[in-house]
């Protein structure tokens, strides 16, 4: 049928339409690559960052054990340590978490064999190695006891990256009755001394026994 100018229609062009699965898979790939892109990207950053906290926390130190002989890390070669930093006229936090770490070693039976829990003192001015093996005894006979000098405690404590000082104002300083404020974590190193992961102490010894299995490989 001619149209106004004379001329005849042109047919309509049909447009061919993608197929709508084919649309609609695609919006839905496109928030699964990003996710997944994150998620892998989470794991990268969480494997650098574990990396930069091995080299750079941790590392040679030299103590004295509970019964005052001199004693460096190359001691547990080739064994996995358990580290906590703590004090012995501590009240509450100190106590609970040794009572954890024996009951979770011991819920792991054969396997905890290739792991020293290790208590280090950050109070050498009053706990002395008599001091810190009758401590420790209290828990388990399996828990080595270490304090040091003045010098060695801090020197440790700086390598772990550990915050420990006095409570209190300066006359309570002078008290042998004062109480430390310090943070409050578990280092597991490997047999080369070696971060491996740094474990929450507010846990129950199933958690910490099922994390330390899968930290540790089975002998």
């Amino acid at each position: 049928m001619p149209n106004l100018n004379g001329g005849r229609k042109k047919p309509k062009q049909t447009v061919k339409k993608k197929p709508f699965r084919l649309n609609e898979a695609k919006k839905l790939v496109a928030p699964v690559v990003i996710i997944t892109g994150l998620f892998l990207g989470a794991i990268g950053m969480r494997g650098v960052f574990l990396n930069r906290a091995s080299a750079t926390l941790g590392g040679p130190y030299t103590l004295i054990d509970m019964h005052g002989h001199p004693l460096t890390e190359r001691q547990f070669r080739g064994r996995y340590t358990l580290i906590y930093f703590g004090y012995t006229h501590c009240i509450d936090v100190c106590p609970l978490t040794l009572a954890t770490v024996t009951q979770a070693l011991d819920l792991m039976g054969k396997e905890s064999h290739q792991i020293v829990p290790i208590f280090i003192t950050v109070d050498p001015s009053r706990d002395t190695p008599e001091v810190v093996a009758d401590y420790v005894s209290h828990f388990s006979p399996n828990i080595v006891g270490l304090t040091g000098t003045e010098s060695q405690i801090h020197a440790v404590i700086d390598s772990f990256h550990v915050m420990a000082r006095r409570r209190g104002t300066s006359a309570d300083h002078m008290s042998s009755g004062y109480l430390m404020d310090h943070s409050s974590v578990l280092y597991l190193m490997d047999g080369n001394n070696r971060l491996v992961s740094v474990l929450p102490v507010d846990t129950s010894p199933e958690e910490i026994a099922t994390r330390l299995r899968r930290l540790v490989p089975a002998s």
